[in-house]
């Protein structure tokens, strides 16, 4: 287990929030845990990020987080992206608390728009970051109405715009933000994942929590709850097909995958979204291929120059984050085709 240990900044309260506003936010989880799906509102004040960066899913993060809690924050899957860098440094700025790149060393995890591809524990919670909450914004404006449509469980305008998609298109465009059934009760937006996770929310070992900090609702699916999309008899729910597609860093077939272009060579490139899984099984495969490494001395042997100097900018934290042990944000050199960039 790779874990970062930091020092509390003393200028500042635990976790940056007030207490009463901290209780006043464990108080409206409680009641969306107890009402799976139920979009609860609460007071969402303001933070030093502004709305639409992550604000609710940081608020809560900010309520429930500990001493001795061990914090991933991801971005896309990325753990090195601006978005994640950035939360992660207000936190251990305002916390101290310790830190990692391992979902599986991790008690909290903060995400935004991804879940990890690693299976998480009961011991564990994922905050996501919500952009908009409401899943029924797709076929009606006025928050008053959807309030009562969600009170009547009346969807039927959901179902046909799922079946006017597929009689025109041919297929359900709606690529991420899935809506989906919790409990048989509510519907819920699970935030802009894309349907390759959705199925993760289903009769899950975790609690999932989503905080929506501009639109000011938290909602949850506790553990061992249903959490189905919706799908007809004649025509179910599908997730994204990555068939005949390989990560170009770790040969991964069965992951949610970023498309790049090679514009040089006009290839297209697929690797990993989750950075951190990515990491692992690229580790993994050096251990056992470390006797095999051709006299390029590139361990995998299998990696072209050409796309590893694409991935870098987005995927190599290994340049830019050697290990869990550097300081969060800290500045690193990056290498990209032979040109050092700060």
């Amino acid at each position: 287990m790779s874990v970062n240990q930091n020092r509390k900044h003393r200028g500042y309260n635990f976790a940056f929030l007030d207490e009463n506003t901290k209780r006043e936010i464990r108080r409206k989880l409680l009641k969306a845990v107890a009402i799976p799906g139920y979009q609860v509102p609460f007071a969402s004040p303001e933070l030093p990020i502004a709305r639409g960066w992550g604000t609710g899913g940081l608020q809560i993060t900010m309520a429930i987080i500990g001493p001795g809690d061990v914090l991933k924050v991801i971005d896309q899957g990325c753990d090195g992206s601006v978005n994640a860098v950035n939360i992660r440094k207000l936190l251990v700025k305002t916390t101290g608390v310790a830190t990692t790149f391992d979902t599986n060393a991790a008690s909290i995890i903060q995400t935004r728009h991804r879940i990890p591809e690693e299976a998480m524990r009961q011991d564990q919670i994922l905050v996501l970051q919500v952009p908009i909450p409401e899943p029924l914004r797709y076929v009606e404006a006025s928050e008053a109405k959807t309030r009562e449509m969600h009170g009547e469980m009346d969807y039927s305008r959901m179902w046909v715009y799922l079946y006017e998609n597929i009689v025109q298109y041919g297929e359900i465009t709606i690529g991420a933000r899935y809506p989906s059934l919790v409990n048989r009760r509510y519907l819920i937006d699970p935030s802009p994942i894309p349907r390759w996770d959705v199925p993760k929310l289903n009769q899950a070992e975790t609690l999932y929590l989503f905080g929506a900090g501009r639109e000011k609702r938290i909602y949850a699916v506790p553990p061992h709850t249903l959490a189905e999309p919706l799908e007809f008899e004649d025509f179910r729910f599908r997730v994204e097909d990555f068939t005949g597609r390989s990560c170009i860093r770790c040969g991964a077939t069965d992951t949610y995958m970023n498309e790049m272009y090679d514009s040089s060579s006009g290839r297209k490139l697929f690797v990993c979204s989750d950075s951190g899984y990515c990491d692992r099984r690229r580790e993994q495969s050096v251990t056992q291929n470390l006797a095999c490494a051709e006299p390029t001395g590139h361990p995998l042997g299998r990696v072209p120059p050409k796309a590893e100097a694409l991935v870098a900018p987005i995927q190599e934290r290994s340049r830019s984050y050697p290990t869990a042990s550097k300081e969060a944000g800290a500045l690193e050199q990056v290498v990209i085709e032979g040109k050092e960039a700060r």
